[in-house]
């Protein structure tokens, strides 16, 4: 299924059409929208602010009027004809057509934002067109038809979007879930999917939610993030980038651990950037959102099991089938249950260099987890024999964290040096150090070196990267 939009340019790349307009053409196209979305976009919030003099019970009414005679008057053949800015041409044309006949008068910037709403009821995502527009947004939460948040720059936000009613909403969630061959219902209630450009989407309907439709969107960002950015930015230092670039150019094997949200995807990508394009990467993760630049890259994404329970493939089972594949390096988006033990020990046999992530609040309860996991998939190892295969596979832990203004940072640099006695023993190499907030509510701190030289130093420096004693001075 997919919306409108997706539907007509699959049509068009059949038949032999181009599948986008030339390069003049877009980029002409992508200034008017960001121009559109600036002067649509209120500080704060982001979304489109509609100046009308009717109230919005007969605003909403209208909408829905416009838009069932839109389908009607519309020449679906005509349209399979058109790109996608002559299909929104169209849109707009019958659209203003109808609203003549109306009896409300809207002032030309009116007129423009409730045609745009049409277009984006027709042939997008409805209400949520502008948000998903706008990069400064990273997250999208809808609880049900008249709350709909948003995550922006760090801080969650009330925005003014709302939908007719839940069944708009449901209309809406239906649209996003059908285009990766999924449905929402009451048999199946709960949903993973994405959105064209990768973004996460979640859904869940009553009776599993109580009160209404929930719809939780995670955006993917189309431009990838550097490491100059992230130190830019004061998530990361520039002595901690510069050690976190030689332990993945020499092939140590990295744990990034956080809280939801805390960024670890992000760094993960970022860390990937060091990697040799002379290696052969494959990429397991539950949502495709690792955006590897090296050429020879190969990508594995679970399945979720079909409306009859059948056909799902776990991360577990790719990781397995990963291990056939000849893999220099393996990256797993994230270590949430039985893979655990066959990450650790892929480490261990070969895979140097592979990295994963896990959800945790400190580099020790990352620790912590990885045993629980291995122990929740049935693998009755002694406690010891575990934390053996841990200390051994693992050299390093990197510790990322959402502060309460916004901001992430990376907290902690650790090492992981080995056993003593039944414990694996770790040390800080760098760590974050709060020192307050300031007036307008930002954390201040920064980040330190402990004092502390790695023991993986000598590993580093026998594939021949430099790195200078003068990072871990205090």
């Amino acid at each position: 299924m997919g919306t409108l939009r997706e539907r007509l340019k699959k049509v068009r790349t059949d038949e032999g059409r181009p599948k986008a307009p030339t390069r003049a053409k877009k980029a002409k196209t992508e200034e008017a929208k960001k121009a559109q979305l600036k002067a649509q976009t209120e500080v704060g919030y982001s979304v489109r602010k509609r100046r009308s003099s009717i109230g919005r019970e007969q605003y909403l009414e209208l909408k829905d009027n416009v838009r069932r005679k839109l389908l009607d008057a519309l020449d679906l053949t005509i349209l399979n004809e058109l790109t996608e800015d002559e299909v929104d041409s169209q849109i707009r044309s019958v659209g203003g057509k109808l609203l003549d006949q109306s009896a409300v008068s809207f002032n030309r910037e009116e007129r423009d934002l409730f045609l745009q709403e049409i277009v984006d009821d027709v042939v997008g995502f409805g209400p949520l067109e502008p948000l998903l527009q706008d990069p400064e947004i990273s997250d999208i939460l809808v609880n049900g038809a008249k709350q709909v948040y948003v995550d922006r720059r760090g801080q969650i936000l009330l925005s003014d979007v709302e939908f007719r009613d839940d069944k708009h909403l449901r209309h809406v969630i239906d649209r996003i879930v059908s285009k990766v061959g999924r449905h929402v219902d009451e048999s199946s209630p709960m949903c993973d999917s994405r959105l064209p450009d990768g973004s996460r989407v979640n859904a869940i309907i009553p009776p599993l939610a109580v009160d209404y439709p929930v719809l939780s969107i995670r955006k993917f960002r189309s431009d990838t993030l550097s490491m100059d950015q992230l130190i830019a930015g004061d998530t990361i230092s520039a002595e901690v980038a510069e050690l976190c670039k030689a332990c993945v150019a020499a092939r140590l094997n990295i744990l990034i651990s956080g809280g939801t949200g805390s960024g670890k995807t992000t760094l993960l990508n970022i860390f990937s950037a060091y990697i040799s394009d002379r290696e052969r990467i494959i990429t397991i993760e539950d949502s495709a959102e690792l955006q590897l630049q090296q050429p020879h890259v190969v990508r594995l994404e679970t399945r979720p099991p079909n409306i009859e329970g059948k056909g799902g493939v776990t991360q577990y089972e790719l990781l397995i089938n990963c291990l056939r594949m000849r893999p220099d390096r393996i990256i797993l988006g994230e270590i949430r249950g039985r893979e655990a033990l066959d990450m650790l020990q892929a480490m261990n046999t070969g895979h140097d260099g592979s990295m994963s992530t896990v959800h945790a609040n400190t580099p020790r309860d990352a620790l912590i987890r990885l045993e629980t996991m291995v122990a929740m998939g049935g693998m009755d190892l002694p406690q010891t024999a575990l934390r053996q295969q841990i200390s051994s596979a693992l050299d390093v832990i990197v510790q990322t964290q959402r502060l309460p203004d916004g901001t992430r940072k990376m907290t902690y640099f650790s090492e992981v040096v080995g056993m003593e006695g039944e414990m694996i023993t770790m040390q800080d190499i760098f760590k974050f150090e709060r020192k307050g907030v300031s007036e307008d509510g930002k954390s201040l701190g920064e980040h330190a070196a402990t004092g502390v030289v790695p023991r993986f130093l000598d590993k580093i420096r026998a594939t021949g990267i430099n790195v200078s004693p003068d990072l871990f001075i205090v």
